[in-house]
Formats: C-alpha cells, structure tokens, sequence
C-alpha cells in the first residue's frame, strides 16, 4: 500500500515497465496516490513537474529503441532463414527424450544426464516427469 508522500524509488526505468503505456498506467496510479519516483540512474524525480516531463520523454525514446533493435533482430533472423544460416532452437531434449529417461531407468543422475546432452537439469527433469514443474 501506498500513501501521499511516500516514494518509490527504482535503479532503473526499465525494471519498472516495459512499454509506454504500461509505464503511463504505472505514473498515472503513482500520480493519484501522490506517490514520487525517483529514478536513480537517470536523475530523474516525478516529485517535480520537469522530472515529470523528462520521465515521459525517456520512456517514449525507451520504448521507441526496443521496437527497433525487435524490427532489427527480425530483418536478421529473416535474412539468415533467406541465406539458411539460421537453424532456430535445437530441440535437444525432444529429440534425446527416450535416451534421457532409459539413462534415468539405470540410475544416471539428472546432473550427468544434463551434462552429457548439454541441457539444464530443469530440462532433464521435465522430460522425466512431463507436466510437473522443475
């Protein structure tokens, strides 16, 4: 709960939200409650009418920044499927579920399994007992 006059403080914008309209969402209730946030990295304090105005100019350059490094890593990944260079996730434990659980039936532990295909003991562990949580 919070109360007029309190104030979160964050590090970092972006452990805060995500997208212009998420963070909005955010200012807009911290606003109501006359809650400040300070942002550390940045000098930026809403306690203030500029640090209003300059945490919303940040964020749209934020969020304008992540949707162009997406739209870079799509054209990359297109690019690599035109050139077949890109080959996507190997589906390491689909492929080797069969071998992970006859390995497991003679009592190689999960640790060993993960390390001789090279995957996580979460993922071992979920191919030993699908639809349970690691």
């Amino acid at each position: 709960m919070s109360a007029s006059g309190d104030t979160l403080v964050v590090t970092k914008l972006d452990r805060l939200a995500r997208s212009v309209t998420h963070m909005g969402a955010i200012l807009a209730t911290l606003d109501a409650k006359g809650v400040a946030l300070p942002i550390l990295n940045l000098g930026v304090d809403t306690a203030t009418p500029t640090g209003k105005r300059m945490l919303n100019v940040l964020t749209g350059v934020a969020q304008s920044e992540r949707e162009l490094m997406l739209e870079h890593q799509r054209k990359g990944t297109a690019k690599a499927k035109a050139e077949s260079a890109y080959n996507g996730h190997k589906p390491a434990v689909r492929a080797n579920k069969a071998e992970i659980q006859a390995l497991a039936a003679i009592g190689l532990s999960m640790g060993a399994i993960a390390t001789k295909f090279g995957i996580g003991k979460g993922s071992v562990h979920r191919a030993l007992n699908p639809g349970k949580a690691a």
